[in-house]
């Protein structure tokens, strides 16, 4: 069994979306984590069904896998970070953002997405937990259903500051469902460091039943900064060596999307740090 690493697109945002599957290629990556948006493959623009054909071609390729993410800042609203949410109170609004998920479940299929992932989003104020957890559930509905008819696995991120901020809170969102096939997790690393009771290691274990993404990058206790390998605290052959031993199969895709401007650079740091720490020359971690 063996990890297989990917890259973010969120964290390549300063190349073309052939260029920037290329240099992973290039670099050894196993895949690709595609966030949608307007600098690569954007949901909203026309014929959406034509230009995913030619990035499905371009993976295949290239031997690239693929997760769809969907935390791109302005891709619904150019004015609001992450607006429209699902815990919108505009009911039109939290349609707007299930449509959007609904569509990307639509191209992960298209790809041969291993996963889509997604997150809750701010509660708005004014607003109580109790109407923020349901209107979570109820907006999520049609994508789950989506979800189910093409196959994919919805990741649901646990997000600091969000209504879903921590592994716990995702098993909440699982309870209110009554735990539908589709819903899965997408672990964050960075975010286990972050604000988790639990260690990065402990927290992989804990998640392993319902792990259907992974991101990765080093961050420190208590401050939600996604850093390059290194400059964080995280130790990290110990959180590698417990992700093989779930027999997770999909891809751990590194998260920089404050470091587009490094992108290439931090590409190769980041593959080349992951061999260390996982013992590897070729990119791939044994069990």
């Amino acid at each position: 069994m063996t990890l297989r690493l990917g890259y973010g697109t969120n964290g390549l945002t300063d190349l073309r979306l052939d260029d920037a599957l290329g240099l992973l290629a290039d670099l050894g990556y196993d895949g690709v984590g595609l966030t949608l948006d307007h600098m690569h493959l954007d949901p909203m623009a026309p014929d959406l069904a034509v230009r995913t054909r030619r990035v499905a071609d371009r993976l295949a390729e290239l031997g690239l896998g693929v997760t769809v993410e969907t935390g791109a800042r302005y891709v619904l609203d150019p004015r609001r970070k992450h607006g429209p949410s699902l815990l919108d109170p505009d009911p039109d609004a939290r349609a707007a953002r299930s449509g959007l998920l609904v569509r990307a479940v639509e191209v992960a299929a298209d790809l041969g997405a291993h996963a889509v992932h997604c997150f809750s989003g701010l509660t708005p104020p004014g607003t109580t937990t109790g109407t923020a957890w349901q209107r979570l559930a109820e907006a999520l509905a049609p994508v789950l259903d989506a979800a189910e008819r093409a196959g994919i696995p919805l990741a649901v991120e646990p997000e600091p500051g969000h209504l879903l901020a921590t592994i716990a809170d995702f098993h909440q969102l699982r309870v209110l469902l009554g735990d539908p096939g589709p819903l899965g997790l997408t672990l964050d690393i960075g975010h286990c460091q972050c604000l988790e009771p639990s260690s990065p290691v402990d927290c992989v274990k804990e998640a392993a039943p319902w792990l259907r993404h992974v991101q990765i990058e080093d961050m420190r206790r208590g401050v939600h900064e996604h850093l390059p390998f290194g400059d964080g605290e995280i130790d990290f052959p110990p959180v590698l060596e417990a992700l093989s031993a779930t027999g997770y199969s999909g891809l751990t895709v590194v998260e920089l999307p404050r470091h587009s401007h490094v992108g290439p650079e931090l590409a190769r740091h980041s593959i080349d740090f992951l061999r260390r720490a996982t013992g590897t020359t070729n990119g791939a971690a044994p069990c």
